[in-house]
């Protein structure tokens, strides 16, 4: 079992095969979306390309959607982080933080 696009069944179908699916609950859901991230994850990982993004991308999507949270929000949220606290482009890793 694995969750896919909407379209696969109808996409098997139309090349001759059958299926068997069914349509989850939402913390079924939720579970396969995380399950997708990391397959999605690891697949650009081994490949980074613009076809792997857009998948990590869709399912980033689904799992913003189904907490109710839009895009835009997200990206100002983005865009305020950083402004406030920049972003990750200058490869900064942390060492140690000395304590008083």
């Amino acid at each position: 079992m694995k969750l896919v696009r909407d379209l696969i069944p109808r996409i098997i179908e139309e090349s001759g095969r059958s299926c068997s699916y069914h349509v989850s609950s939402r913390n079924e859901y939720e579970m396969w979306l995380f399950e997708k991230m990391k397959e999605e994850m690891q697949e650009f990982i081994d490949s980074p390309c613009y076809e792997e993004a857009a998948d990590i991308f869709e399912v980033f999507l689904s799992l913003c959607n189904l907490h109710g949270l839009d895009i835009d929000g997200v990206e100002s949220v983005a865009e305020d982080k950083r402004e406030q606290r920049g972003g990750f482009s200058s490869r900064i890793i942390l060492d140690s933080v000395d304590e008083d």
